[in-house]
């Protein structure tokens, strides 16, 4: 478990995962300073650097959350539609990664609220300042990571399937969820539930069976 951990808290871009030498925390600064605060500000117009640093650790902090744009712009005290603008830069700077809902009806998927993901876990964790020791300690933050990183390595092998596979998340009109989904073709489904426990319990296949 501590090596999944420190395989979360560690991240998986290309440099990081080849280099295991080289220093994590050099490398988040680093992306973070010519990356985010630079070109991506630069793209996204940003007038207020605080505050747009501010918004990527607000969205960082809800990874794997069911996208709230009003909660994100109260947290970075900007207008909403300020918000809604960055996110969209986020999304196309491949940052962050929005996870569309699951619903037998297509154009009901155009409507439900989706779930907002970084799409990287070392650079959330960076961003939140978290250190492995306090990773492990928050099992809140490391349940949303957990997810957040089963979603990326499950996309990552989709990249060398045949056919096209699309993920999405699960949630009914009282809150039954489930954590992926994935789709291939139109009768290939199958549910996948993340949990940061050492136990499994019935209720933890509701979601499941609803989605069945």
């Amino acid at each position: 478990l501590h090596a999944l951990y420190a395989a979360i808290w560690r991240g998986s871009y290309p440099a990081l995962v080849t280099q295991p030498a080289m220093s994590r925390d050099l490398f988040y600064s680093s992306y973070l300073q010519t990356y985010l605060q630079r070109d991506v500000r630069d793209l996204a117009r940003v007038g207020d650097e605080t505050a747009f640093l501010r918004f990527v650790r607000a969205a960082a902090a809800r990874t794997a959350q069911l996208l709230n744009i009003a909660d994100l712009a109260r947290d970075a005290d900007v207008a909403p539609n300020t918000a809604k603008s960055w996110l969209s830069i986020l999304e196309a700077s491949g940052i962050v990664s929005l996870l569309q809902p699951w619903h037998t009806n297509i154009t009901k998927r155009l409507v439900k609220t989706p779930k907002l993901h970084l799409v990287d876990t070392g650079l959330a964790a960076s961003l939140l300042r978290l250190d492995a020791a306090a990773l492990l300690r928050d099992r809140a933050l490391l349940g949303q990571l957990l997810q957040t990183f089963v979603l990326q390595e499950l996309r990552r092998q989709a990249d060398v399937q045949d056919g096209a596979v699309s993920f999405h998340h699960f949630r009914d009109k009282d809150g039954v969820e489930v954590d992926i989904v994935v789709e291939r073709g139109a009768f290939e489904l199958a549910g996948v539930e993340v949990k940061a426990a050492a136990s499994v319990t019935e209720a933890d296949f509701r979601g499941l069976r609803k989605l069945q």
